[in-house]
């Protein structure tokens, strides 16, 4: 009997297995995925939305217990109230019908506009209001929304009759006369509307609402008001006939408000900005500082952002170089259109091209004692870059000035740059480092000290600026990248920040945290991970975090980097001991705390694990699943991911990813693609879900469909990238083979950007590939090294010489190290099919890249396919030219790897006159 019902459950779980689906193109679109997650600040409910492929979002809302509470399709970015009793959100059109009216050409102000939710959690009730624009809530207190519509609303406008005509004029909403504020009481759902307002804001503490108006008709004046909600009270603080006003900005409080104001009504292009002041003291703004008043060569900025110290002793604005006058006189026929390219200007020009619109906004912080209205300007055209201390009440600010340095950066990669003090009470200044290579250079939270990590040095420092004394930490001891294998310094691990009143500064190295005396330069190791190889890592749990308090329980992150498992572990400072609270074969991550309370979000996931949110408290004694998000997994044949490790060429230990299908078998032979970039198996945990990758192959998809993935890591040698990766990736593809299971006659290679350069060169050398598809590579580096990266506007040169590419240096040093790492030199080499993506917008890798290596393959006759989605970066990033090249990408492998059908666009192509008409995805039957 027993072995008649073990035959029975036997056939039974086969067959339950057998019936699991094979994932299609088609699935990408009801795999969901989870966003703007987000915890009440009480911790009792949970927020999020659910986006299904291209269709509406799902918001949810659930208890703690995975209770829901509410759901609501097509609405997203929700956010509770400070006192945990609402959720906002964002309720869009259905997609379905934005697409239809597009299709029909509706006019763009006919298309129906987002609505505003607000649920009521206690009641569970919801109130949508149509046709906004744009919403706030206050962040630190609760009880009111203020939202702006769209659209006029249906009541009439106020309407004036003009002497001249006679006629009644109609003041109508727009983007220059300004929205209507409707200010509601969450409570009581008394509303206030306010008219034509063109910006508003709450203040973060004290109950106020200050807003712009330009009046209720074309006539009335464009006045500025402080709203007291409290005490139920609107002030006019500033009135003009016509004016704009700019950064409009509370202190914490709410007790002092500034904003700057233009009252000029001209187009002069010199703009007579001015900056005023309020404070629940005054009845009116009072006017701080106007272009006559600011320091020689500056005027005052209305793009510079406005914010108050902490203490609100100090106003913090914005001032900028005046505005280069053009003749407007000139039509466009009058007008030199040149470009004039200067080898000793500090940036080249095309990046200084892209940052035309920065330049015209660029902006200089100034601050003014509103006790005694001295002003002060921090940072200037020398020193344009200024960091502020302890919330802006530390007696310094921190100044940089990368300008000498920019020239050289062209080629070096170090972004030097000049270090100074100010002080903002007397504008003293005071450099004191100069030519650091540094991108960690800050002030500390009290303000205490100036500390950085100097890439040239490798050494951590700090600088006391009562003392001016300046001291090394981390001298002779490991706290950069003990793995770097680039020909440039290496960077440091990071810190995690300060404790208490400057006291100490907390580091990383590989593995462990530190806490160093910023004076006498004593380090103490708090962690012992490097014993088990366990990367320990601080979690700021509360975003306004300006130290780690010494009073709490730390809670870090922890990663092992032998076995790739994670956890949480809590250190108690008072103490000194701490415990592992969790830990396993996962990826933990994505990591919330509430605002008031213990409760906790975060995520764990594994490659068959999607991660679902999941709630517990900083003890992660009980955890409870919040979402599920994608529970159709099951029906589909998955995959499993596991270490692989072998030899290289060069003698290395090397490490790598094995992803196989759920019902493996190892007596058979399976085709598999070799898919790397640089180094990947630290993320061996990671889930990926199906969905049409804008560069890569999708590993669930590929390994539901038979294929075995396997993504070797790569260590490299200065000089010689692409031997580098052949001296790791070969060996590593042939110990599989001799495992058995893979079908040796059927590989294939697949990758992008430095993985499709990899990929391009490795086909030059070896014969094993069957088919290989490389997107974006770099095949000709003696033309790339004198490129541009459009999105920046950089050379390419440093990259070269210094970082991922690794040469080591210029075409005129190293020759042969350019040639020989080129794949177009060795192009007559290849025998294996290449699929080549490259779009013509490449801002990171010049799209002739792509062309040189198609039209050298065409030219010699080797089967070769080129794809470019018009107009796309350096992957496709819209949804039809993904699922696109994600089809396409799949039919060449299937072909070559699987036998299938050949599709008719890699047979006949599909010609110019067929773009965006017929794609070319039919299958040709083979002929009997």
């Amino acid at each position: 009997m027993k072995t008649l019902l073990s035959i029975l459950l036997f056939c039974f779980t086969f067959f339950s297995f057998s019936q699991k689906k094979t994932l299609d193109h088609a699935d990408f679109e009801i795999w969901n995925s989870i966003k703007n997650t987000t915890i009440s600040p009480n911790g009792n409910h949970i927020m999020y939305s659910l986006e299904k492929g291209e269709k509406d979002n799902f918001l949810k809302i659930k208890d703690t217990k995975s209770n829901l509470i509410f759901t609501y399709n097509r609405a997203s970015k929700g956010v509770f109230s400070y006192d945990s009793q609402f959720a906002f959100f964002t309720i869009k059109p259905w997609k379905d019908s934005i697409t239809e009216l597009k299709r029909r050409k509706v006019k763009k102000n006919k298309i129906p506009k987002d609505t505003l939710g607000v649920f009521d959690i206690k009641s569970k009730s919801l109130i949508k209001i149509g046709n906004i624009k744009s919403y706030k809530t206050p962040l630190k207190w609760s009880g009111f929304i203020a939202y702006q519509f769209e659209v006029n609303s249906k009541k009439k406008e106020t309407k004036k009759k003009d002497k001249k005509t006679k006629k009644k004029k109609v003041k109508k909403v727009s983007t220059k006369n300004g929205y209507h504020l409707v200010l509601r009481n969450l409570a009581t759902k008394k509303q206030d509307t306010f008219k034509f307002v063109t910006q508003y804001t709450f203040a973060e503490k004290g109950k106020f609402l200050a807003f712009t108006s330009t009046g209720k008709t074309e006539n009335d004046e464009s006045n500025v008001y402080v709203y007291d909600i409290e005490n139920n009270k609107l002030t006019d603080i500033y009135q003009s006939k016509k004016a704009k006003y700019y950064q409009l900005n509370f202190s914490k409080s709410g007790k002092k408000l500034a904003f700057v104001v233009d009252t000029d009504t001209t187009k002069i292009q010199q703009r007579p900005n001015k900056l005023y002041y309020w404070s629940t003291n005054s009845k009116l703004a009072e006017k701080l500082v106007d272009n006559t008043q600011t320091p020689k060569g500056y005027k005052v900025s209305s793009n510079g952002r406005i914010s108050f110290s902490k203490d609100e002793s100090k106003l913090f604005f914005g001032l900028a170089t005046p505005e280069i006058v053009k003749d407007t006189t000139l039509i466009s026929d009058e007008i030199v259109n040149v470009e004039v390219w200067n080898y000793s200007e500090p940036r080249l020009y095309t990046v200084q091209e892209l940052q035309v619109k920065n330049d015209k906004k660029k902006s200089y912080l100034t601050a003014i004692n509103l006790k005694n209205k001295n002003l002060v300007q921090i940072a200037n055209i020398t020193y344009p870059n200024a960091r502020l201390g302890s919330e802006g009440n530390a007696a310094y600010a921190l100044l940089e000035n990368p300008t000498p340095y920019l020239l050289q950066s062209q080629w070096d990669a170090l972004r030097l740059k000049d270090i100074a003090i100010v002080n903002i009470e007397t504008g003293e200044r005071k450099k004191i480092i100069t030519k650091i290579s540094s991108s960690s250079t800050r002030i500390s939270p009290n303000g205490s000290y100036v500390f950085g990590y100097n890439n040239v040095k490798k050494t951590w420092f700090t600088y006391k600026i009562s003392t001016s004394e300046y001291k090394e930490l981390t001298t002779n001891k490991v706290f950069y990248n003990e793995l770097h294998d680039t020909p440039s310094n290496p960077r440091a691990y990071g810190a995690a920040g300060w404790t208490k009143n400057d006291e100490s500064l907390v580091l990383y190295d590989r593995f462990d945290i530190w806490k160093f005396n910023p004076d006498t330069g004593k380090g103490t190791k708090i962690t012992n991970g490097r014993e088990n190889n366990i990367v320990h890592r601080y979690i700021k749990l509360d975003k306004e975090e300006q130290f780690l308090n010494s009073k709490n329980k730390w809670l870090f992150s922890t990663f092992n980097e032998k076995t790739k498992a994670s956890g949480y572990y809590q250190y108690n400072p008072k103490n000194k001991k701490g415990k592992q609270l969790i830990e396993g074969d996962y990826n933990f991550s994505k990591i919330q705390k509430a605002a008031l309370a213990d409760a906790i979000i975060y995520t764990r996931e594994s490659f068959t694990e999607f991660p679902n949110i999941r709630y517990s408290n900083l003890n992660f004694k009980k955890s409870s699943v919040i979402s599920n998000a994608n529970p159709q997994q099951k029906e589909y044949n998955w995959g499993t991911n596991e270490l692989v490790n072998w030899i290289s060429l060069d003698g290395k230990k090397l490490t790598g990813m094995l992803v196989k299908p759920e019902n493996f078998d190892p007596s058979k032979k399976y085709p598999m693609i070799v898919n790397f970039y640089e180094k990947s198996s630290d993320r061996l945990h990671r889930h990926i879900a199906p969905s049409p990758g804008r560069s890569t192959i999708n590993y669930s998809f590929y390994t539901s469909r038979g294929y075995v993935i396997f993504n070797p890591d790569v260590y490299y040698k200065e000089g010689y990238p692409g031997e580098s990766a052949y001296n790791c990736v070969i060996p590593g593809i042939t110990s599989l083979i001799e495992k058995g299971f893979i079908d040796k006659n059927n590989i294939g290679a697949q990758g992008h950007s430095w993985g499709g350069y990899q990929v391009a060169y490795l086909v030059t050398k070896t014969d094993i590939f069957k088919a290989v598809e490389s997107g974006a590579p770099v095949v000709n580096m003696i033309s790339a090294y004198g490129g541009i990266r459009w999105w920046t506007g950089l050379s390419r040169q440093f990259q070269y010489e210094h970082t991922q590419s690794r040469i080591g240096g210029t075409p005129w040093e190293y020759p042969s190290r350019y040639i020989e790492n080129s794949p177009i030199f060795n192009i007559d080499k290849i025998n294996t099919p290449l699929l080549i993506l490259h779009n013509d917008a490449d801002g990171h890798v010049p799209w002739y890249q792509g062309i040189e290596f198609f039209t050298a393959l065409r030219r010699l006759g080797k089967p070769s396919w080129f794809l470019n989605y018009n107009g796309e970066p350096h992957w496709p990033l819209k949804m039809q030219n993904r699922k696109d090249f994600n089809v396409r990408m799949a039919q060449f492998f299937d072909y070559y790897l699987k036998g299938a059908q050949k599709p008719v666009w890699m047979e006949k192509g599909v010609p110019a006159i067929e773009k965006g008409i017929n794609q070319g995805y039919e299958l040709i039957k083979e002929k009997k």
